[in-house]
C-alpha cells in the first residue's frame, strides 16, 4: 500500500524566503549561511514562478516526475546561478562554479539526479537548486504514482527524504516526510527509522538542543542514520525546510556522534 500524499502542506516560496531572512537576523552564529540561503530562495522562487512559461513542462506527461523535468531551462537557470554564487556564495562553490558551461552543467545535474548522491558538493548544491522548482512544480500540478517506490521514497519523484515534520492532528502530531527534490510530504510512522526500516524505539533515539525545541535529531542505532524532524506542534510558525536549515547545530552533534544524515539539505549540512 502507497503512503498518502498530502501535497496541500508545502509550504510557499513567499514563507521560506521570509523565515530564511528572519531566521538570519535571529541566529548570528548561522547569519551568513542562513543570509545566502534566503538569496538561493529567492532565486528559487523565480525559477519556480517561471515553470508556467515552459513549454516543456506544459506538455501532456507520462512516465516519471523526472523524465519530465525541463533540461533546457535548468541550463539557462543554471547560469544565472553562477552569476549569483559568484557575488553571494561562499568561496568553496564560487571558485568551481566558474567551471559550469552549459553541457557541463547539464551533465553534472543529471549524474547528480541519477545517482541520489548523498554527498554534499557542487554537483549536489547547483543541480538541486535549479531542479527543484520544476520538481515542485510537477508534483503540485499532477500526481505521480508508483507501485515500485518504498515508503521511504517519495510516491511522486521517488527521491530520499530530507526531514521528518510533525503535523498537529487531533490531541497529538502526525508525522510525515518531506521530500528532499520535489518538497511532497507523506505519511510515516513514528516509530520506525526512514532509513533501514528498524522499529524498536530503544534503537530510534531523539535529540534536541536547547532553545530549539521545535527541532530535533531522529536517529537509529542500527544503520546509524539520521534525520531532523520540525514539530509544528510546538511551533507553528515554523518553515520545516528553512528550520532545519537553521539548525546547524544538531547536524554537527550528530556527526560528532557517529550519525550520517540520509539526506544532506541544500547548504550542505
Amino acid at each position: 500500500m502507497l503512503p498518502i500524499l498530502k501535497p496541500r502542506n508545502r509550504s510557499t516560496w513567499n514563507a521560506r524566503v521570509a523565515r530564511a531572512q528572519q531566521r538570519a537576523e535571529e541566529r548570528s552564529a548561522a547569519s551568513e549561511v542562513l543570509t545566502f540561503y534566503a538569496r538561493v530562495l529567492d532565486f528559487q522562487r523565480a525559477l519556480y514562478e517561471g515553470c508556467q512559461k515552459s513549454r516543456k513542462l506544459a506538455e501532456k506527461r507520462s512516465g516519471k516526475l523526472r523524465e519530465n523535468l525541463d533540461w533546457g531551462l535548468a541550463v539557462t537557470a543554471l547560469a544565472d546561478l553562477v552569476v549569483l554564487v559568484q557575488r553571494h556564495g561562499p568561496s568553496t562553490l564560487a571558485d568551481q562554479s566558474d567551471q559550469l558551461t552549459s553541457v557541463a552543467g547539464l551533465k553534472l545535474a543529471s549524474g547528480w539526479l541519477n545517482s541520489d548522491a548523498q554527498t554534499y558538493g557542487p554537483a549536489s548544491f547547483f543541480s538541486r537548486v535549479v531542479l527543484e522548482p520544476q520538481a515542485e512544480y510537477l508534483a503540485e500540478t499532477e500526481t505521480w504514482p508508483s507501485g515500485k517506490v518504498a515508503g521511504n521514497r517519495c510516491p511522486n519523484c521517488e527521491s530520499l527524504p530530507q526531514l521528518a515534520v510533525i503535523r498537529p492532528e487531533g490531541d497529538g502530531g502526525k508525522r510525515m516526510l518531506l521530500c528532499s527534490l520535489c518538497h511532497s510530504e507523506w505519511e510515516f510512522r513514528r516509530i520506525l527509522c526512514p532509513s533501514c526500516g528498524e522499529e524498536n524505539h530503544e534503537k530510534l533515539p531523539r535529540y534536541i538542543a536547547d532553545g530549539v525545541p521545535a527541532v530535533r535529531v531522529e536517529a537509529c542505532d542500527s544503520c546509524g542514520k539520521y534525520l531532523k524532524s520540525v514539530d509544528l506542534t510546538l511551533d507553528g510558525l515554523a518553515v520545516p525546510e528553512v528550520d532545519e536549515v537553521a539548525t546547524t547545530v544538531l547536524d554537527v552533534w550528530a556527526t560528532e556522534h557517529g550519525y550520517s544524515k540520509i539526506q544532506s539539505n541544500i547548504m550542505g549540512f
